[in-house]
C-alpha cells in the first residue's frame, strides 16, 4: 500500500505506535472517602489486591513504564506515570483502575497526554564542535578533539534515553506542564533559531550542574494536550526538585518567554505503600 504524491517517497504505514519513541501519560487520582465508607471491608481489601495487581510494573501486561508515586498536598492522593510504544496499553491501565472494585471510590483529578521526543534544540556532533569553538577551543587542537569524541560518543546513549527513558531511582519526584509564550515582544516562536537555541542552551547549562541530583524527562504535548510540553524531575532529595526550578528560572528562556501550568510533587512508592500511606484497607 502506497501513499503520497506519484513519485514521491511512500509514508509509513498508518499507525498508533509513533516512529521513534513512546507516548506517556500522567494520571493524578483521589480516593472518595464517603463512597469508600460504604463499602464492606471484604470489597475494599479485594480491590486493593485488584488495585496492586494492575499498577505492578512487572505484570506481563504492563507498559515499558510504569511509576506509582504518593502525592503531596490536596490535587490528589497518587499518581501513576506511564509510557509504552502503545497509547492504548497505557490507557488500559486507567480503564482497568477505574472498572476495579475501588474504581467508582477512584477520582481522577488531573492528567497529561504527551510523547518523548529528541529537542531539535539538542546539538549535532557538528553543532557541538561549532559550539565548543565559540566558547574559545581551538577547532582541531587536542582538547577539541577530545571533546568532541567523547560528545559523540554520548550522544547516542543520551538520545536513547530521551525515546525510551528509564525511570531513576529517585525517591521525589515533580511535574508539570509548560507553554512558551506567544505574545506581542516575546513571542518565541518568531525568534530566529539560532537566537532559541543559544537561549535553550544557556537553559542546559544550567541543568546540567545538578548532574547526579536530577534527572530530567521533556515530552512534547503539542495538538496532544492543552499545554505544549510536560516536565518531569526526579531528585535524590526534595530539595534538589526546589533548588533546579528556582536557578532556571533566572535563565532568559524561562524567565522571559515561559508559561507554567500546575506543579504536582509526589514521592516513588509501590502500589501497596501508597494504598497504606493513604489508608485504604487493611493490608499486611
Amino acid at each position: 500500500m502506497s501513499h503520497g504524491r506519484p513519485g514521491s517517497a511512500p509514508l509509513p504505514e498508518p499507525s498508533i505506535n509513533l516512529h521513534e519513541g513512546w507516548h506517556c501519560s500522567h494520571f493524578y487520582y483521589a480516593f472518595d472517602r464517603a463512597l469508600l465508607s460504604g463499602m464492606s471491608s471484604e470489597e475494599i481489601e479485594e480491590g486493593c489486591r485488584q488495585l496492586i495487581a494492575i499498577l505492578d510494573p512487572e505484570a506481563e501486561a504492563s507498559p515499558k513504564r510504569l511509576q506509582v508515586s504518593i502525592v503531596s498536598g490536596h490535587k490528589a492522593d497518587f499518581c501513576v506515570m506511564l509510557m509504552d510504544p502503545n497509547p492504548l496499553v497505557i490507557d488500559t491501565v486507567h480503564q482497568k483502575l477505574i472498572a476495579s472494585p475501588l474504581g467508582a471510590a477512584i477520582t481522577p483529578t488531573y492528567s497529561f497526554v504527551s510523547l518523548t521526543e529528541i529537542s531539535e534544540y539538542v546539538p549535532s556532533i557538528e553543532q557541538y564542535g561549532d559550539r565548543l569553538v565559540h566558547e574559545g577551543e581551538e577547532r582541531g587542537s587536542e582538547a577539541f578533539e577530545a571533546k568532541v569524541n567523547a560528545y559523540a560518543k554520548r550522544l547516542p546513549m543520551m538520545n536513547a534515553q530521551r525515546l525510551t527513558p528509564d525511570i531513576p531511582p529517585y525517591p521525589a519526584m515533580c511535574f508539570y506542564p509548560m507553554n512558551k509564550k506567544r505574545e506581542v515582544g516575546e513571542n518565541w516562536f518568531t525568534l530566529p533559531f539560532s537566537a532559541r537555541n543559544a537561549l535553550m542552551a544557556e537553559h542546559a547549562q544550567s541543568g546540567m550542574q545538578f548532574a547526579g541530583k536530577v534527572s530530567q524527562l521533556i515530552t512534547v504535548s503539542v495538538g496532544l494536550d492543552d499545554w505544549e510540553w510536560g516536565v518531569t524531575l526526579w531528585a535524590r532529595n526534595p530539595q534538589y526538585l526546589s533548588n533546579i526550578v528556582y536557578q532556571m528560572r533566572f535563565d532568559e528562556a524561562s524567565a522571559r518567554y515561559a508559561e507554567f501550568g500546575p506543579f504536582y510533587t509526589s514521592y516513588v512508592s509501590t502500589a501497596e505503600e501508597m494504598l497504606k500511606h493513604c489508608r485504604i484497607g487493611k493490608l499486611d
